[in-house]
């Protein structure tokens, strides 16, 4: 079963052309640098979006983001195939 489930008619989902796609399914993904960025945003939002005062909280997300970088996560797949594959039966 795949990540982004397309259903012709759904009473939660968002439509995308008029393809449904279920966003239950997105919440559950890993968010390993949310704790950092959501740090760095509050400290920009505090300091009227001057990043020179929150060096300390950029350099975090930075070095968060790198190491991400390093792991190869397992592919979903291509999201733009698989609509345009589905649409194309419709046709």
């Amino acid at each position: 079963m795949s990540v982004f489930r397309l259903v012709e008619r759904a009473i939660m989902g968002r439509k995308a052309g008029n393809l449904y796609i279920n966003p239950k399914k997105l919440g559950n993904l890993a968010k390993p640098c949310m704790k950092e960025m959501v740090s760095f945003l509050n400290c920009m939002a505090l300091n009227n979006i001057k990043d020179d005062k929150c060096e300390k909280q950029k350099q975090l997300l930075s070095v968060c983001m790198q190491g991400q970088s390093d792991h190869k996560n397992k592919s979903w797949g291509n999201i733009n195939y698989h609509l345009q594959r589905l649409t194309r039966g419709r046709k």
